[in-house]
């Protein structure tokens, strides 16, 4: 007998005959998927001691967010938009201003926000990624955990060093008591080896460790430190390797994948965020080493640049699709960054052909499963697989009338339109509430420990509406 039978919905199974199956059901036991099909079949072969009636909604595998960052849920929007007020606020937080406290509420409130989208699994990086990482000891690392583990959703978070020179500074907080210590990169990544013997595919299968390092450039090449920064990429790769991991690198852009190549640090189980900029050289790269790609196209990287993602399809790269959130002004909404991918390369050719909503919601699911090598897993619905499964409800004007539900979930539908979500056959959201969790507990401590981060770094000025929000066609200050 089978624990849940979800029928009577709409089955956008993302599998390989890309199924959609009009009165489908799928069946459960324990944490896998048992069987995919039409409700009157599954549910006659696989009789369940829960049912949950779908009618009226669309059976989909959990989104994948292939790229946010942990630590900026409680930063977004502070500077009103000025990088480099944001900036400030990220480096100080994610060094000198944080505690186990302070991860532990964002990574719930994150989770929180990711599960009632409808976002099953998630990858986080544990602090800026390019610029600073709060990997100066596992405290913080494992608090963040914790705080995933509390919410139910899977997640892959991102671990690793910074660039040179060091040693850094960091800082931990007892009270109003400010300790500060130098911190090393052997320091850095025996923390990172720490954290990845503990939480590595651990509870499940829903917590998983990559490694990072930060990207390289030429300024980074051209300054003192150039060698270190080299050969720690390179250790933090083969650390990666030996462990099985997949190692990622986060803003990419102009020349940057062409750097990576030629230091050995690409490949099938590398991750490359933003990507953008890249000329034909860089996309063939990509291809030849098979090299994942993370488009961002709501992120401010993708408006200084573009992200060649049709181009690098037709390569043949593998391109999974990341919120970039919540840095600082988008959400954990991938249904808006599939809708904003549309429109973003369809007005670069002026050519609404390009990027069909069938492979942007590839790029969410089986693809994001692919580039985390997670696809034997999650990504799809099929027998065998974990039961990460989304209802998005389709009885709702704006996705009406009720024909072709691919196309509505995927231009019309919002986080909003997710009712029901299970992660590992385990119901977290129900008619648009988590029932594990306790809501209003989770945005209290965001707050809370957000207002005690402001304080220890006196941002009170970077919470102020700025002087040309209203009635301005341009704001000014943000030009840099």
């Amino acid at each position: 007998m089978a624990d849940i039978l979800i029928k009577n919905g709409t089955v956008i199974a993302i599998d390989p005959e890309r199924r959609i199956i009009a009165d489908g059901a799928v069946a459960i036991e324990g944490d896998r998927i048992v069987a995919v099909g039409p409700t009157d079949i599954v549910a006659r072969n696989h009789p369940a001691r829960e049912v949950i009636d779908a009618r009226g909604m669309a059976i989909m595998p959990g989104l994948v967010d292939s790229h946010a960052h942990a630590g900026h849920g409680l930063i977004k929007t502070l500077g009103g938009g000025r990088s480099d007020l944001w900036y400030r606020a990220c480096q100080g937080a994610y060094t000198v201003g944080s505690t186990p406290e302070f991860w532990h509420a964002e990574a719930q409130l994150a989770a929180l926000e990711r599960l009632r989208f409808g976002v099953t699994t998630g990858v986080s990086l544990l602090g800026g990624g390019d610029s600073v990482m709060r990997t100066d000891e596992a405290v913080y690392g494992d608090a963040h955990m914790e705080g995933v583990l509390g919410i139910g959703t899977r997640s892959v978070v991102a671990v690793g060093t910074t660039r040179p020179p060091h040693p850094l500074t960091y800082a931990r907080w007892k009270g109003s008591e400010r300790t500060d210590y130098p911190v090393s990169f052997e320091q850095q990544f025996a923390t990172c080896e720490e954290l990845t013997g503990r939480w590595h595919d651990s509870h499940g299968g829903r917590l998983h460790v990559a490694m990072l390092t930060p990207t390289l450039h030429q300024e980074n090449l051209d300054a003192p430190g150039a060698d270190d920064a080299v050969s720690q990429s390179r250790a933090v790769k083969t650390f990666a390797e030996e462990r099985g991991l997949v190692f990622m690198q986060d803003g990419h852009t102009r020349g940057s994948v062409r750097i990576a190549n030629e230091i050995g640090i690409l490949g099938p189980r590398t991750l490359l965020s933003h990507a953008t900029g890249l000329d034909d050289d860089e996309i063939a790269i990509c291809a030849r080493t098979d090299t994942r790609i993370v488009h961002n196209p709501s992120a401010i990287a993708s408006i200084l640049a573009r992200c060649p993602v049709p181009e690098l399809l037709q390569a043949g790269v593998l391109v999974a699709m990341g919120s970039d959130a919540t840095a600082p002004d988008r959400s954990a909404d991938m249904f808006r960054h599939m809708q904003q991918c549309m429109h973003y390369h369809r007005t670069h050719f002026h050519d609404p052909s390009w990027m069909p909503p069938g492979k942007v919601l590839e790029m969410c699911t089986i693809d994001g499963a692919r580039a985390l090598g997670l696809d034997h897993e999650i990504g799809s619905l099929e027998p065998g697989k974990k039961a990460d499964i989304i209802l998005v409800d389709l009885r709702r004007p704006h996705l009406y009338p009720a024909n072709m539900p691919e196309f509505r979930v995927t231009y019309f539908a919002n986080g909003n339109d997710v009712h029901t979500v299970l992660v590992g056959g385990r119901v977290l959201l129900r008619d648009r509430n988590p029932v594990h969790v306790d809501q209003d507990a989770v945005l209290d401590a965001a707050q809370r420990e957000t207002e005690r981060m402001i304080e220890r770094l006196d941002l009170h000025d970077l919470v102020r509406t700025p002087p040309m929000f209203w009635g301005h066609a341009r704001d000014t200050d943000l030009i840099e």
